[in-house]
């Protein structure tokens, strides 16, 4: 409450952009005006740059306390943007849907700001599924952070942004992974990082205001079901930023552990949407099992739509959940009163599954049920994974 005479803080003023962002360092000292903070602090709920700007500048003048551990506090930065937000809700919010992209790609981001330039060049070996059996390749720490690069460029694509390969868009994960990584020798080091980033911030950018321009604050069913084109098959637009926040967590793993750095996995609510999206794709991948003859033919065959044999799949820990996946046909219809054999894994094991980290057949799994069926729901969820 203000007391007579003494005015309180004035509102912000109306300062432009590069006045702003002049602020931030002594923003970051507490250095400024009321008045000033107070625009500072508003600018920072709608300018993701400048967000991430002062971000670091906190962090600079953390380090500068000798007393204090150089070992920042992991939830510094989620800290600072839930304040800034929590002040005033940002005016173009974010899908629900990409908040596990725009987590992910901020996680990887601070790990990959702490890296000195040596460290970029470090072998890192990338595990998948062919479909038979696990495969390996080894590249960089900025191979992979260049592998993102390409690979996300699909999505970025679809959202109308530039493509960071001069590639036909019918070119699919694997193909445009080596085709950058044919490139000369230049991008094996931390350069790689700057357009990743540039790249992830417009494609969180970019989708927000095509949701806020289609009046639907949980996605809109025209901009969230819009097919973004993944080489021989497509996802839509929602089921896209799953995927690269899925590929993008399970990559940052494989960099920390080269590097010897402790990774936390996603936030409970983050993990259960990349849990959902991996079940939910796993009929269509039991189906392309079953049509290349790597597993046994369905039992039955019944109308679309109509329920058939079904089986349980229970997610146990954060993300966790029961699926009831169609056996036979991914166009019937799953009963649970028709189930004849149930999985139950934890989550962080399903992920490694579905990453192709882990062997079907050394899945930490408990099982009951039809023995045949259970094997190839497993290696169904391994052949999810790819380069």
């Amino acid at each position: 409450m203000n007391t007579p005479g003494h005015p309180g803080p004035h509102p912000p003023r109306d300062l432009d952009h590069t006045v702003l962002k002049s602020l931030l360092g002594a923003w970051a000292l507490a250095a400024c005006s009321a008045e000033e903070t107070a625009a500072v602090e508003a600018h920072l709920t709608d300018c993701a740059p400048c967000a991430d700007e002062a971000l670091r500048l906190r962090d600079a003048v953390g380090l500068l306390h000798a007393e204090d551990s150089l070992d920042l506090d992991p939830g510094l930065r989620t800290r600072v943007l839930e304040n800034c937000l929590g002040r005033r809700p940002a005016r173009v919010p974010l899908p629900d849907w990409a908040a596990p992209y725009d987590a992910e790609t901020a996680r990887l981001d601070a790990l990959l700001r702490d890296m000195a330039e040596e460290e970029w060049r470090t072998p890192v070996r990338l595990r998948w599924f062919d479909g038979m059996r696990q495969a390996t390749r080894e590249t960089t720490v900025a191979g992979v952070v260049g592998h993102l690069l390409v690979v996300d460029g699909l999505v970025a694509t679809g959202l109308g942004l530039p493509d960071p390969l001069p590639l036909d868009h019918e070119a699919g994960p694997h193909d445009r992974t080596e085709f950058y990584w044919a490139l000369d020798g230049s991008h094996h080091h931390a350069a790689a990082r700057e357009p990743w980033r540039a790249q992830s911030h417009a494609m969180i950018r970019d989708v927000s205001f095509l949701v806020a321009d289609n009046g639907d604050a949980d996605g809109g069913t025209a901009v969230s079901e819009r097919l973004i084109p993944y080489g021989g098959h497509s996802l839509p637009l929602r089921d896209a930023f799953l995927d690269r926040a899925f590929e993008c967590w399970m990559h940052a793993e494989d960099i920390a552990e080269a590097v010897d750095y402790p990774y936390e996995p996603p936030v409970p609510a983050h993990l259960g949407r990349l849990v959902d999206l991996a079940a939910r794709l796993l009929p269509d991948a039991l189906a392309a099992r079953r049509r290349a003859g790597l597993a046994a033919p369905p039992r039955a065959l019944g109308a679309t739509g109509a329920p058939g044999r079904t089986l349980h799949l229970e997610i146990e820990g954060g993300g966790g959940g029961d699926w009831y996946l169609p056996l036979d046909s991914p166009g019937a219809r799953a009963s649970p009163e028709q189930t004849v054999a149930h999985i139950v894994l934890d989550g962080l094991e399903f992920c490694q599954l579905a990453a192709g980290h882990v062997p079907p057949l050394e899945a930490a799994a408990g099982q009951d049920g039809d023995r045949e069926e259970i094997r190839d729901v497993l290696f169904a969820v391994a052949s999810l994974s790819r380069l």
